[in-house]
């Protein structure tokens, strides 16, 4: 199946990669994820200003997964309203670019300084200003919340 690997696991985006948007809103996929994409992908708001790309099937299990509370959670409702209206279907086109659509470069504020990187099963797009920010914020305490967030891994 396009955007899963060999053993049935679903894409592992990494790294961080400086493309720009061109005049017509346009970005060229890192070349490292193009494969991992399959032929299309799914771009939503993400969390802290910045858009979601995230393999079709990624972000059908991900909509699924909310949909499944979003009668009964108000929260759940209210986010997945959010995050499906401004959702949007990419294919890649030749050269391997697709449209960042408007409503979500403005929601990121996106220009044609942007950063983009890999999350794991998603990547993301970031104003590359705020992702300096966010990332000299966040460094700090990178150490510290280790033991919170990776209590069973060991280094």
């Amino acid at each position: 199946m396009a955007g899963e690997t060999a053993a049935g696991l679903p894409p592992l985006l990494l790294g961080t990669y400086t493309p720009k948007i061109d005049a017509k809103g346009r970005m060229a996929l890192p070349a490292k994820m193009r494969s991992q994409f399959g032929n299309g992908l799914v771009m939503a708001r993400g969390q802290e200003h910045c858009v979601y790309l995230l393999p079709g099937m990624e972000f059908r299990r991900i909509a699924m997964q909310i949909q499944r509370t979003s009668m009964v959670n108000k929260a759940a409702r209210e986010y997945l309203r959010v995050f499906l209206s401004g959702a949007s279907d990419q294919t890649p086109d030749r050269q391997g670019r697709v449209l960042v659509p408007q409503i979500l470069r403005d929601y990121a504020d996106l220009g044609d300084d942007i950063v983009v990187i890999g999350v794991g099963t998603r990547a993301e797009i970031w104003n590359r200003r705020a992702w300096e920010e966010y990332l000299a914020n966040t460094e700090q305490n990178y150490a510290d919340i280790a033991d919170d967030v990776l209590p069973e891994v060991e280094f």
